[in-house]
């Protein structure tokens, strides 16, 4: 089937697949190497990188649990950065239960100090955050959030991010599942690349 493929392609002035090199740009999370910051995400630096922490989890539907959790921040040199974040839910002892959360998206920053998110999570859902940087800090709140007809109803979400004595923190309120918006998640994470 490939050689149809193929064929098909060249036929359309493309090549085939096998002259297709690696992505060619480069995506960094240091912030000496790789390609230059645009200026717009200077604002930003400081959450350039990848930090790794624990966190503490609760909701009124749910029970308390604890987590760790990886976030990477990227860029390529365009105006924003590149958001990844998993987690993992934890036993008393600390050891790793199973996978949790994740989410992937976009920060980009505007001229005026405010800034957009865009977040997609597996579950269904995807969010549009505006808010504002305000030096090392970061708080955003839903403007919309859209749902697949199998995600579970979240109405809201606010976000405070903020660098604190090298740390990554943040908080997280959720509105969801018929509750208002409330604490939902919290965590300090510590830089280990970048």
């Amino acid at each position: 089937m490939s050689e149809s493929v193929n064929g098909a392609g060249e036929q359309a002035g493309i090549p085939p697949f096998e002259s297709v090199a690696p992505y060619p740009f480069e995506e960094t999370v240091d912030r000496r190497n790789g390609p230059d910051l645009h200026p717009a995400l200077l604002g930003l630096l400081p959450y350039l990188g990848v930090w790794r922490g624990r966190g503490r989890g609760g909701y009124p539907t749910i029970e308390d649990f604890d987590y760790a959790q990886e976030i990477r921040f990227s860029h390529d040199g365009r105006p924003f950065l590149r958001y990844e974040s998993r987690a993992w839910l934890l036993d008393a002892e600390g050891a790793p239960v199973r996978p949790a959360g994740r989410e992937i998206g976009w920060w980009r920053p505007q001229p005026d100090d405010s800034l957009e998110v865009l977040l997609s999570h597996p579950t269904g859902i995807m969010e549009l955050y505006v808010g504002r940087i305000d030096g090392a800090r970061v708080e955003v709140a839903t403007d919309a959030v859209l749902r697949s007809a199998s995600a579970k109803e979240v109405a809201s979400g606010h976000r405070l991010y903020g660098i604190v004595e090298g740390f990554l923190m943040y908080a997280y309120d959720m509105g969801a599942v018929g509750q208002p918006r409330q604490p939902h998640l919290s965590a300090r994470l510590e830089r280990v690349e970048g």
